[in-house]
């Protein structure tokens, strides 16, 4: 016989918050959904080891399923589906709605490059007759996680004669790997003593290519001559062309499911292509938009989205006043009346390092698509910074398509921070509201997420662009 309700109990039903484990939420039909969408993710991840590699496989996604390259110009109706290659290295999606820009436009905003080991302008070199190639590190990493794992070299030679070569050794089966190489125990008594932040410097992450002499030759550096006839005969470049090259080494390592029960996925570069293959594939199964749907996958987030193919590059401003010149719009006005998602991963609550987290405030792993109304530092500096209305905006349309969220901070305030896209966005006079998925193990060479909440972002880019 079921207890009475008491009017404290319902009180408490009315009034209180009770977060519950998305497992617990979500309908058991829409499982196989899950499952499937993330086995397409991990292959979008496997795909993309860089930005370059993200972007050429997008538009191959996106040329699939009737999207065409917009020229400017370009007659454009309700239904339409055009992109837009920013040099290769970020690209704009956009899905033409039934209202005219002077409505706005819904945006799903995330970056596609990781941090990595970048070569440097002159890389190779022999010592003791072992050939490296020296790197300088991009975006935020622990050093000391780069040793003693299998790597890939992967990126592009641009020559003199204006060829570009694509470069990708070590991602096929039996394809040689590199390796930076760590101290041995035996003689690591002073190194272990150091800061984890200073046992490995950053002019020691040189990579081993190579030990064998090129045959039949008496001169200097025959290891390295070695390295560069190899390279030579398999891509065509020299060593002079590492001047024009952009060649980065990331970890050898392909997606793959994470526990016993495989209810999570590991992987490098999940920050943030998780959001940036959210943010493509709720585009790509968005039905019946009124407002026109954009898709932004911007590149150099993780240096503070500099350059020309980051989000402070006038190049997203060039589209979409491009798509607003189509019907004779001000870009001003479409912005004013737009809203935008920026979709970036947050901090995974991890009960090993719980002294970092502010447990009330942290997002949990399977409790769904985080929401971050500020982010940055310290005294939120850095920070967008949402207003009330729009988390209550994107409240409403979660509720109302059945995603399962939560709201979470990067950690404990004054502990460290972090910034994403999304103030680059709001500074364009578009409302914008930070969120993505929980990760654990941010910026690792091997990072983890949760099956559920992967689904769940797509599942809510998907309903904001249908709002």
């Amino acid at each position: 016989m079921e207890k009475e309700k008491t009017l404290a109990d319902q009180k408490r039903e009315q009034l209180c918050s009770k977060p519950k484990n998305g497992y617990d939420r979500m309908p058991k039909e829409e499982q196989a959904a899950l499952d499937a969408y993330c086995e397409e993710y991990k292959k979008f991840l496997d795909n993309g080891m860089t930005e370059r590699e993200c972007v050429a496989y997008t538009i191959r996604l996106a040329e699939a399923r009737g999207f065409q390259p917009y020229v400017r110009g370009m007659a454009l109706k309700a239904g339409d589906k055009v992109y837009r290659s920013n040099r290769g290295k970020s690209i704009m999606l956009a899905v033409i709605g039934t209202e005219p820009l002077s409505a706005g436009v819904n945006i799903g905003a995330a970056h596609i490059d990781s941090p990595r080991l970048d070569l440097k302008p002159n890389p190779l070199y022999e010592e003791n007759e072992l050939a490296f190639l020296k790197t300088h590190y991009y975006g935020g990493i622990k050093k000391y996680q780069w040793v003693a794992i299998p790597l890939e070299l992967h990126g592009v030679v641009a020559l003199k004669d204006g060829r570009v070569i694509d470069v990708c050794l070590g991602r096929e089966p039996g394809e040689q790997q590199l390796v930076i190489t760590d101290l041995l125990p035996h003689l690591a008594q002073d190194q272990v003593k150091k800061p984890l932040g200073t046992a490995i410097p950053a002019e020691n992450l040189n990579v081993l290519v190579g030990s064998r002499p090129f045959a039949d030759d008496e001169g200097s550096e025959r290891v390295k001559l070695q390295v560069l006839d190899l390279l030579y005969e398999k891509y065509g470049f020299t060593e002079e062309d590492f001047l024009s090259a952009e060649l980065s080494m990331v970890p050898a390592y392909r997606a793959v499911d994470i526990g016993l029960d495989r209810s999570m996925i590991g992987a490098y570069g999940q920050d943030d292509r998780v959001c940036g293959y959210a943010s493509l594939a709720g585009l790509f199964d968005a039905k019946n938009l009124r407002r026109t749907g954009i898709c932004m996958l911007a590149d150099k987030e993780e240096i503070g989205s500099e350059g020309v193919s980051g989000m402070k590059s006038r190049a997203f401003d060039t589209f979409v006043s491009d798509l607003c010149d189509s019907q004779g719009v001000d870009l001003k006005v479409c912005y004013e009346h737009s809203f935008c998602l920026s979709a970036d991963v947050t901090a995974a609550y991890d009960p090993n390092y719980a002294d970092v987290y502010e447990k009330r405030n942290s997002a949990l792993l399977n409790y769904g698509m985080g929401f971050c109304k500020y982010t940055g530092s310290r005294g939120k500096s850095g920070a967008s910074d949402a207003s009330a209305e729009v988390v209550a905006y994107t409240r409403r349309i979660m509720d109302e398509a059945g995603v399962i969220w939560q709201m979470a901070e990067l950690g404990k305030t004054d502990q460290g921070g972090g910034g994403t896209v999304a103030v680059y966005l709001a500074e364009r006079n578009i409302d914008t509201l930070d969120a993505g998925v929980p990760v654990l193990s941010m910026h690792a060479p091997f990072e983890v997420t949760g099956k559920l909440d992967c689904y769940m972002t797509y599942k809510g880019m998907k309903a904001v662009y249908e709002a």
